[in-house]
């Protein structure tokens, strides 16, 4: 769960911000019931209690090893790269199935590597802060060669604000791509569309801190992807999203943060 100073807004994504993709892995029937199940039992009590808007997690990941950048909704998510991937592919499909049937409106957003102040520690920004401080070991995976599109805590919240009223309708001639045909239903990416490499992020880390890092290169893990990169426009369209917290300032404020509640 992370929080945003700026919104006041909470959001989180079951099983992932508990644990982490990997974790699936090592529980998939822990990943099945709290992204599947969890799921089905949020959309039947949107049935039994009408919304007037479902907002939802999904995830980045659902793009797996496509390789042309920067992923776009249109893109396929056919070959995740993970069983958390599956699920979140899986919880998009069936929120599209009640928006079909019951007239839900629905709204999944793919988050982009969301990280902040109040976040997951099991995260790898947490992990690294903490052995930078600690003088541990960093373990990066495929020798550092991978990027990810960090999007800071208060351009998240800012996004999904932004969406609140942003009520999706069946698609005709003239809607936004990014809605269905079948029922109200849209899906956006969410992200700051300026990907960052590791060794570049673990840089800035060690100039916010003031300490370098200890680093031990290993070959690529199971279920990891080398880079996400977020295609905006389909919801800046629709609300003028504009991530505005560079890598420099979001790492500032999250190792002040990091300093103050672990005491270091």
């Amino acid at each position: 769960m992370t929080c945003s100073k700026k919104t006041g807004l909470t959001w989180c994504s079951t099983w992932r911000h508990r644990r982490g993709c990997r974790f699936s892995i090592e529980k998939p029937y822990k990943y099945l019931e709290a992204n599947l199940t969890g799921f089905l039992n949020i959309l039947e009590a949107c049935r039994q209690f009408p919304v007037e808007h479902l907002i939802f997690a999904s995830s980045s990941s659902v793009y797996g090893s496509n390789e042309k950048i920067p992923f776009s909704e249109h893109d396929h998510t056919d070959h995740p790269e993970s069983l958390y991937a599956a699920t979140k592919k899986a919880n998009e499909m069936m929120a599209h199935s009640y928006s079909s049937l019951y007239g839900i409106p629905c709204t999944g957003l793919r988050f982009f590597t969301a990280y902040g102040p109040w976040g997951r520690p099991d995260m790898a920004y947490f992990s690294f802060t903490r052995a930078i401080f600690e003088g541990t070991i960093i373990r990066l995976f495929n020798h550092g060669k991978m990027s990810r599109d960090f999007t800071y805590i208060d351009d998240i919240t800012e996004g999904i604000a932004g969406l609140l009223q942003v009520i999706p309708a069946r698609a005709d001639g003239n809607s936004s791509p990014a809605l269905s045909k079948r029922g109200p239903f849209a899906l956006y990416n969410i992200g700051n569309n300026k990907p960052v490499s590791l060794i570049n992020f673990i840089s800035t880390l060690e100039s916010v801190i003031g300490k370098k890092a200890r680093i031990e290169m290993h070959d690529k893990q199971p279920g990891d992807v080398e880079q996400t990169y977020a295609d905006i426009d389909a919801l800046k369209a629709v609300t003028g999203y504009t991530p505005r917290t560079g890598i420099e300032e979001g790492l500032s404020q999250f190792v002040s943060w990091f300093k103050s509640y672990y005491g270091y």
